[in-house]
């Protein structure tokens, strides 16, 4: 299945929903799994985003839904990347020639 990566970053309502409820990330966790992810790995980071969770999924539709339904609610704003292994890609770059 196709890697995505997603940047999280929460509003202050997210922020505030998450100290009264910190098992909180693992409910959301598990409708991104209900939504088809399976979730790779997950941190929680300083700067610009709060967190960094990879996730395997069939499609980036997928992806974009998730990203549409977490978000819709307020709290979490979603930014998705797709991630190519990097031998894949060294791969398709010699193809090129």
């Amino acid at each position: 299945m196709p890697t995505f990566i997603l940047l999280s970053t929460l509003s202050a309502t997210g922020v505030e929903a998450l100290k009264r409820n910190p098992s909180r990330l693992q409910e959301v966790n598990a409708q991104i799994e209900a939504l088809g992810a399976e979730i790779r790995e997950q941190w929680a980071v300083l700067g610009p985003y709060d967190f960094i969770t990879v996730v395997e999924a069939p499609d980036a539709l997928t992806v974009a839904r998730i990203a549409v339904e977490i978000g819709a609610r307020g709290s979490t704003r979603i930014q998705s990347l797709s991630a190519i292994p990097v031998p894949e890609f060294l791969a398709s770059i010699a193809r090129s020639d």
